[in-house]
């Protein structure tokens, strides 16, 4: 069973980021937009998965921010690059970083009046 990335199917650089995942990694890795996921799923609520990257383990775990971004380029050749980001030392600057891009792109995508209103 493979892992499931979950992704912001109207971000373009997420989506820039799964077509390069999809082309490199090796089978074991499935996808998931967000947006087109059914009401019926059991999952975090849709602003839960869409302020930080989630990925579901085959093990059952869930990993959210840089870990779910380590591991799902561990599908791929490259996975030995990401790596280092969740050693000690370098996990709590890496961290802080994926958490301000992640917040700010967020805010840029949904978190207005207008774009909150059309998620409900």
């Amino acid at each position: 069973m493979p892992d499931t990335l979950y992704y912001d199917g109207l971000c373009g650089l997420c989506t820039r980021e799964i077509r390069t995942l999809r082309r490199l990694q090796r089978g074991q890795l499935d996808f998931a937009d967000i947006h087109q996921l059914s009401a019926g799923d059991s999952l975090p609520s849709r602003e839960i998965l869409l302020k930080r990257l989630h990925l579901h383990t085959s093990e059952g775990q869930w990993l959210v921010g840089l870990p779910a971004t380590v591991r799902a380029w561990s599908h791929t050749r490259w996975g030995w690059l990401f790596r280092p980001l969740l050693w000690p030392g370098l996990r709590s600057l890496s961290e802080r970083i994926y958490r301000s891009w992640a917040e700010r792109r967020y805010r840029r995508l949904y978190a207005c009046s207008v774009c909150m209103g059309a998620e409900e």
